[in-house]
């Protein structure tokens, strides 16, 4: 555990969250009721863990990530990505 107050702590989180609070930003107007806001922020998740890549996972989703480090094989479809 580190000292308090160190920002590095909840780096993860407020990364997620802002990855999630700018890519639903339109949406965010519209709801009107708590299924509306439950419903697009699960589908939201659901993206995030299965298809949105993320650069420093090797351009692949967190799931294919996972995926890859337990078993080895890189997903079929792509290409090893070396940045």
């Amino acid at each position: 555990m580190s000292r308090r107050g160190n920002c590095w702590d909840n780096a993860p989180q407020e990364s997620f969250f802002g990855h999630m609070k700018d890519e639903l930003g339109e949406r965010i107007k519209h709801w009107k009721t708590l299924e509306q806001v439950q419903c697009d922020i699960d589908d939201w998740i659901d993206y995030y863990n299965n298809d949105r890549g993320q650069r420093q996972l090797q351009y692949l989703s967190p799931n294919e990530y996972y995926n890859f480090i337990t078993t080895g094989e890189y997903p079929t479809n792509m290409a090893l990505i070396n940045v």
